[in-house]
Parts: C-alpha cells; structure tokens; sequence
C-alpha cells in the first residue's frame, strides 16, 4: 500500500488545491480513481495570520506542529505543507515533529534544476519574498533569485490575503501579477516560481510571460512519488 500523506494546512483555496492535485495524479500512477490515503488538518488561517502579524514564527510553528501530532496520531507516514509563507517557521518545527517533512522549497528549487533553469523570479506574500525560505534553498542548488520591488510585494500581498485566499480571482490583479513578472524577464529571470499556493489559480504557463515553477503541485506530485516509493 502507498505511504498515507499528512497535510498540514494553513489557507483553504491552496490546500484545496494541492489535495485535489495528488488524488488526481494519484489516478495516473496507480490506476483509475486511485491515491494514497490522505488525511488533512488545518487551524483557522486567522489563528496563523495573528502570529504572522506578530513575526511570531515560533507560534506559527506551534501551529503547524499541532496539526503534525493529530495526522500523527491518524496514521500519516510523513507530513507536506501546501503554503509556502510558514515555511518560514520550519526552524521551529522540523526537530521536534513527529514525522519527517517534504519541504516546499526544496521540491521547487529541485524542479528548476532539472528543468535547467538559471535565475528565478519570486513571487508570493510580503512575508514569504522577505524571507529566506526560498534563498537558501535556491542558493543550495546553485541557483540565482530576484524578488519583487517592495510596491509590488506590497500589492502581491494584499492580491493574495484580500482576494485569493477568499477563492476572489480578479483580471486587473491577474494583469498586475503578469506586469511583474514581464519585468522580471526583462531582469534575466528564466523562469517564475509562484510562491503561493493561490496564485497557481490565476496563473499557468497559458498566461505567465515566463514558464512557471508551481510549488502547489510540484509539492503534491513530490508527496504522491514519496507515498510510493516502495511499491
């Protein structure tokens, strides 16, 4: 039998979307209408966003590792987080969590180098393009970044928390997220990772003036290979 995934997740519309991603690819590996067993659990998003609020990443990691203990304790073999901004407490939480973790990021920055891209733009909320959660792993792999001008990561973050998040999909921020991206090109970027896992709901390799790195599916394709490596 494949390995039972556990998600850990924070905002409804992209961990809808990374659950819907597995089971379906799920179907192409295994066989018609069949996947790993999946269980999810989430807090309320406004419990993350006060933290967040704070730059309280330790209680952002209680949270998530909250949402470990119960999958835990309901079989999950390992554990995937379909929403890359509270990555940024991973820190907090890889050493203390009672299952190993496939780590957003990592997936991403695996994906570009197989692709063969050399420099990426970064999209996502204000907190996740300020951090270091895609830095480190990029530059672990060799790979050069550029991240978005503080007005664009501005209005990015209010796209994403004000529409996206409420399943609100916009033209005029569709048009906007391209406008940044087109500019991104234009600085040498080879490729875009969307760094939320809303903005692949507005955003593909149809509309994206650059080939797109959706980490959403990426990280639900990653989780489908590991739950069955042992077949």
């Amino acid at each position: 039998m494949p390995r039972h995934v556990g998600i850990v997740a924070c905002s409804a519309e992209g961990a809808a979307l990374c659950y819907r991603t597995l089971c379906l690819e799920g179907a192409k590996l295994l066989g018609p209408h069949d996947h790993p067993e999946v269980s999810m659990h989430t807090h309320s998003l406004a419990e993350y966003v006060k933290h967040i609020d704070r730059d309280d990443w330790e209680g952002v990691g209680e949270l998530m590792l909250s949402s470990a203990s119960k999958l835990a304790k309901c079989g999950a073999s390992f554990l995937i987080c379909p929403d890359n901004t509270i990555h940024q407490a991973f820190r907090f939480v890889e050493r203390r969590s009672p299952l190993p973790w496939l780590h957003i990021a990592e997936v991403v920055a695996s994906e570009a180098v197989d692709r063969g891209y050399l420099r990426l733009g970064l999209t996502g909320t204000r907190w996740l393009v300020e951090s270091e959660v895609y830095p480190e792993k990029l530059a672990a792999r060799g790979l050069d970044f550029l991240r978005p001008d503080p007005d664009e990561r501005n209005e990015i973050n209010r796209i994403i928390m004000e529409e996206l998040v409420y399943g609100d999909f916009k033209p005029e921020s569709i048009a906007f997220f391209q406008r940044v991206i087109a500019r991104m090109k234009n600085a040498g970027c080879d490729a875009v990772v969307l760094g939320c896992t809303e903005i692949p709901l507005i955003l593909d390799e149809s509309n994206s003036p650059l080939p797109t790195l959706d980490s959403t599916r990426l990280l639900a394709k990653a989780a489908l290979r590991r739950a069955v490596q042992a077949l």
